[in-house]
């Protein structure tokens, strides 16, 4: 295990140096903020294939920046569980439901680029299924603390995010780093008429588990005005799991829009 994951550090360290990509991420987080006062109104829905069940994760999630550098929101997510083994019952119901919070500590604008720093906590609520479907439900309470880095210019930008998640109640205590790049497709415009390709790489660490997964997705995102449309296939480069929680793929559906 120690060395999977010391080979899916060196990919990330590698893809790293040779990136030549822009965004915000469709599977990560992003430090750019936008101005006072914003609403928005998303959803990420996940369809996670593993060797044991099909998941459908489909949260509504509402944000709100109270200032241009902090920003709030609620994660209400619905779930969708069909098990591979027959003798096992499908299950629906409310997936656990999250509260988001990030700070911008550290801005530096220069023209036509712009880096940015971000506190970030997610605290996980134990209101879903006990499925132990990490990210999606679990039914155990779950904080995570992280920060936030991303370079972004006209022609190229890079997100990182590393955090540590905290289970208190589980095994899943996990430390995670993620990193995505974006390529536009179309010169600037205003107003905004842009389709970006994304290339997004997940590593996650279970310390308590002994356990290691390195992701990869692939993105395609329509943005036209104040509606955003993602679209991202996922699946696994690296994985040292049990052989029934081994990811096959996931497939991301998204939509953003600011009210």
């Amino acid at each position: 295990m120690k060395a999977k994951c010391l080979k899916g550090i060196v990919v990330l360290t590698f893809l790293a140096l040779h990136a030549n990509a822009q965004g915000p991420p469709i599977t990560a987080d992003k430090p750019i903020m936008l101005g006072a006062k914003t609403m928005l109104l998303k959803t990420l829905s996940e369809l996670r294939s593993t060797e044991q069940s099909t998941t459908v994760g489909a949260p509504v999630m509402f944000h709100y920046l109270p200032t241009s550098s902090s920003l709030v929101g609620i994660h209400v997510p619905f779930v969708v569980h069909n098990p591979v083994a027959e003798q096992e019952n499908s299950e629906n119901g409310l997936g656990d439901i999250a509260i988001l919070g990030k700070y911008q500590f550290h801005r530096k604008d220069q023209m036509g680029k712009t880096f940015r720093l971000v506190a970030k906590t997610l605290q996980t609520l134990p209101t879903g299924m006990s499925l132990g479907i990490d990210g999606i439900s679990t039914g155990k309470y779950q904080s995570y603390q992280g920060i936030v880095a991303g370079y972004e210019s006209i022609k190229y930008g890079v997100s990182n995010e590393l955090g540590f998640n905290l289970m208190p109640d589980g095994n899943r205590n996990e430390l995670r780093y993620k990193l995505g790049f974006g390529l536009p497709l179309r010169k600037p415009s205003y107003p905004v008429n842009q389709v970006n390709l994304y290339f997004e790489y997940q590593s996650s660490w279970f310390t308590e588990a002994k356990e290691y997964l390195l992701l990869y997705a692939q993105g395609i995102q329509y943005a036209k005005g104040r509606l955003t449309l993602d679209l991202a296939a996922q699946f696994p480069l690296l994985q040292d799991m049990p052989m029934l929680s081994e990811r096959k793929f996931s497939v991301f559906l998204g939509t953003r829009i600011i009210l």
